[in-house]
Parts: C-alpha cells; structure tokens; sequence
C-alpha cells in the first residue's frame, strides 16, 4: 500500500546492501552456470559451490527486500550460511589448492571479487541487527 511506511531494510544502506547482493547474484550465477556448461569435468566441486553461492545471493537479495519477520530470519540465515561459506572455503581453498582446480567465488576469501565476499555478509548481518522488526504485540 502507497500510505505504509517503507521498512527501514528497504532505505538508505538497506537499499544499496539489496543492491550489492542482486549485483552478486547474477554474477555468481552467471559464472556457475557457464562453468558447469562449459566445463563442469575439470572442476566439479568449485562449480557446483559457485552455483550454491548464487543461490544464497539469491535468497539474501529477495529476503533483505522483503518486509516481515519471516523475510528477517530467513535473510539472518542466508547472511549466516554465506559468511560460512565464505571462511569454511576461504580457508579450504588455502589449505587445499588442489581440491580446487579453478576458482569459486568464495574462493581464498573472495579474492576475485575483491573480497567483497567476506566483507558482505558481515555488513548484511549488521544492517539486519539494526533493521531488527519490532517484537509481535
């Protein structure tokens, strides 16, 4: 309705954060579906987490866009899985190059997104701490 408030996720850093995380969503996506259409042989386990990333993106993007408690916990629980992810592969990544023929996107951190992976579910769970929905009456 024109006459409801907007959500505080929705304005200001909210609205550039659902930007961010639509931008990392094609990206992600398109990545993983030309990697595993191209090449999904060479490295399947690499592919196959790009595509998982995209679909995190996915569901960040459409929760921090969303109004309501649902919407809320759900995108906690995406930023969450996502900055996981991005440590438990960082970190494999570094440990493990092997198991990691080509790139992911939260491969060594995020190093080819310029680390804007590490770096965008920390500031997702933030603005979600402070767009907190008030407590049901």
């Amino acid at each position: 309705m024109p006459d409801e408030p907007q959500p505080v996720r929705r304005r200001g850093p909210g609205r550039v954060l659902v930007a961010v995380y639509g931008i990392f969503t094609v990206a992600a996506g398109s990545r993983a579906t030309v990697q595993i259409i191209d090449r999904f042989h060479e490295a399947p386990l690499a592919y196959t987490l790009s595509a998982f990333s995209a679909v995190v993106y996915a569901l960040a993007t459409v929760m921090l866009a969303r109004r309501g408690r649902t919407s809320y916990r759900i995108a906690v629980a995406a930023c969450t899985v996502e900055l996981l992810g991005v440590l438990v592969i960082g970190t494999a990544s570094l440990v493990d190059p092997g198991a990691f023929p080509d790139a992911t996107v939260w491969s060594l951190y995020g190093r080819g997104y310029l680390f804007i992976p590490l770096v965008l579910p920390v500031a997702g769970l933030l603005w979600l701490r402070r767009a907190r929905p008030a407590p049901a009456p």
